[in-house]
């Protein structure tokens, strides 16, 4: 994958996929299969993330979702170069690693 960096328009076709490493508040009216899910220390029911920090729903040879069609409402609002897409890629560049992205509740989206 060809990273983009902050500033640069949003490509999902040719992006770090930022917003699969994110942590995925699960609403039980989203239907996710109990597999692909984890609990948080906090009570909070989220998709689980591979040893890499990737969402376990990521297909990795396509690089794509493979629960598109039924991913979680948060997921479906989540908007490519929208201004969250936006601020989520400009703190993951400004990181040194890039994998730790830390929880924000959907309420704490700029």
């Amino acid at each position: 994958m060809n990273a983009k960096r902050a500033g640069e328009a949003a490509d999902c076709r040719h992006c770090d996929a930022v917003c699969c490493r994110l942590t995925v508040i699960v609403d039980a009216e989203d239907g996710i299969a109990e597999h692909l899910t984890e609990l948080t220390d906090e009570g909070l029911t989220v998709m689980a993330r591979d040893e890499d920090g990737w969402c376990v729903a990521i297909d990795g040879a396509r690089m794509n979702c493979s629960i598109y069609d039924a991913r979680p409402e948060v997921c479906r609002r989540f908007h490519m170069g929208g201004p969250y897409c936006e601020a989520i890629r400009e703190d993951y560049y400004g990181r040194s690693d890039g994998r730790d992205i830390p929880l924000q509740l959907i309420g704490d989206a700029p």
